[in-house]
């Protein structure tokens, strides 16, 4: 099932610029879907904080990546496996959007997935989401991010992205 969310109004309607509407899955449970997805599990730790006592917005991007380096260990491709290869991975984008804080001793969950491959770039959807604060209450999204990864080989130039790679971590083009 899809959910559209993300929508900021604009020139199409509102008066914060163009208007963007990104696909994902649906929310009503976001550890159920068909594509493949990976779960990484964080404790917010006291040094993450910030002056106003939540996570620092900076922090995610170091959850985002941790998450995204465990999804490629488990897909076979530890860091160790893609230098063995000549590949590597490199971040050429990456957007966040908060949605709510997180405070010390929060745990989170890092959803991860790819949502397509390019050419020489990957796709990668990701969200984090906060466990249940009490019993019987549920998940809170915190935040979400996409981040365009680009395939690096010999010469240290762009490559398509390898065919190990997209069985490895899914490939919803595939589906």
């Amino acid at each position: 099932m899809d959910d559209t969310r993300g929508a900021k109004a604009g020139a199409n309607g509102g008066p914060h610029g163009n208007t963007r509407v990104r696909r994902t899955l649906s929310r009503l449970n976001p550890w159920s879907d068909p594509l493949k997805s990976f779960e990484t599990r964080i404790t917010c730790r006291p040094y993450e904080l910030d002056s106003f006592g939540h996570i620092n917005h900076s922090v995610y991007l170091n959850y985002f990546e941790q998450a995204r380096w465990e999804a490629l260990a488990a897909g076979g491709f530890s860091h160790d496996a893609l230098q063995a290869r000549g590949w590597e991975v490199h971040v050429v984008r990456i957007e966040v959007d908060f949605r709510s804080e997180v405070r010390l001793g929060d745990e989170l969950r890092i959803k991860t997935w790819v949502d397509r491959h390019r050419r020489s770039a990957t796709i990668i959807l990701q969200e984090a989401w906060r466990d249940p604060q009490e019993e019987g209450s549920a998940a809170d999204l915190v935040a979400e991010a996409r981040v365009v990864a680009v395939w690096i080989g010999e010469g240290r130039q762009p490559i398509r992205v390898p065919e190990e790679i997209k069985k490895a971590l899914g490939d919803p083009a595939r589906r």
